[in-house]
Order: C-alpha cells, then structure tokens, then sequence
C-alpha cells in the first residue's frame, strides 16, 4: 500500500479578521475570511480551497478516465458553483455542483457520447474529494456534451 504526504504551513497573526498566508509547496497564498462572511477578503479561504480542491480533482479525474476510454477528446473545461448555508450562525458548506463542458472530435460517434456521459458522472463518484465528502456535502455534475 502506497501512502502519500501533504504538509501545509499556515501562518495567523490572531483575530478573526486578521490576514494570514499558506504554504503547500505550489500552493502559496495569502488567507482570510471571505467578505460575504464579513471578512476582510484577502487572498483565498477554506470556502474556496474547498471548492477548488473539489473541482481540481473531479476534472483530473475525469481527463483520466477519457483518456483510458480513448474517447476522441477535441476540448474541456469546468465551472464549480459552492454553496454554503448560515442558518442561525452555523456555517454548513451545503453543495458543490460541477459543470463539466466536453467536446469530443467530430468523428465521435453515439457509443462515444453514451460512455461520455456515464464518464462525467463515474469522475464525481471515483474522485478521491468526492469520496471524502460524501455524507457531508452534497456534490451535482451538470454536464454538457458536446
């Protein structure tokens, strides 16, 4: 069994609204609370890095698995929406809905299209984030095939 490692450093000053940084190897940012949650809103957040953790890996995920189809890929890209609830000041990271736009070449055929779209949704559910979310946040594909 192979294991690997993250290390992440962060550095706070103190306070709520203070700014701090991160320090991930590539990842290496400046840190606060978002202004939608009355922050000072520099740099990125736990909202965001979330978010981005998520679609990061669902669109890697998804290239793979393409890849291993030898589906005819002409071009992808991915917007990823999350919502976040505050209901009586609980703070509840609520949904994460992606929408993955995958043109495939113009000799593909229909098999191609039909594995296409099952793919889109196989990458949410084999994504290594999904996977820890699950139970906790509810994650939506809305793809669009072209």
């Amino acid at each position: 069994m192979a294991q690997h490692q993250f290390h992440l450093k962060a550095d706070w000053p103190g306070g709520r609204n203070s700014t701090g940084s991160i320090d991930a190897g590539n990842l290496k940012t400046k840190i606060s609370i978002p202004p939608e949650m009355d922050g000072p809103g520099v740099g990125t957040n736990p909202d965001e890095m979330l978010l981005g953790a998520a679609a990061t890996c669902y669109v890697i995920t998804l290239a793979a698995m393409i890849e291993r189809a030898e589906l005819p890929l002409k071009e992808m890209a991915l917007n990823s929406e999350g919502i976040v609830d505050v209901t009586d000041g609980v703070i509840t990271y609520k949904k994460i809905i992606h929408k993955p736009y995958v043109a495939l070449q113009e000799h593909a055929n229909e098999k191609n299209y039909q594995l296409l779209q099952k793919l889109t949704e196989k990458a949410e559910a084999s994504c290594m984030i999904s996977r820890a979310l699950k139970g906790n946040v509810e994650i939506e594909v809305q793809a669009d095939i072209q």
